[in-house]
């Protein structure tokens, strides 16, 4: 079954586009390296809940949107080997630095998670 890395980062607003571009250039690599799937999502349709939320997750701001992003992996063999590349990769080294993050690296919410179930 595919393994997967999540992410929920918040991103300000006017930080959108530096977002996307940095996603790009970072999805590429990490396809080049094997991964299956890179996506990285912009939050259209989510709510502050009175417990729990994608916006409390990340303690949302105003001027800021939720971005859920995930690599899909062929396992978690896979994914270990994958990104171990692309930590390595240089195209990506100022970017793994975090310096010049276009969010606050401080409130990402990420992980490894095993498939469960896999529909198509």
């Amino acid at each position: 079954m595919p393994y997967v890395d999540g992410f929920v980062v918040p991103v300000p607003r006017k930080k959108l586009d530096d977002y996307r571009k940095m996603a790009r250039k970072a999805g590429k690599v990490w396809i080049e390296h094997g991964a299956l799937e890179f996506k990285e999502c912009v939050a259209e349709d989510v709510h502050v809940g009175k417990r729990t939320s994608f916006p409390r997750s990340v303690k949302l701001k105003p001027d800021e949107v939720v971005i859920f992003s995930y690599i899909v992996f062929r396992n978690r063999a896979a994914r270990d080997k994958v990104n171990k590349k692309v930590l390595e990769d240089p195209r990506l080294a100022e970017m793994m630095s975090g310096k010049d993050a276009p969010f606050d690296l401080k409130r990402m919410i990420y992980g490894g998670f095993e498939t469960l179930v896999d529909l198509k």
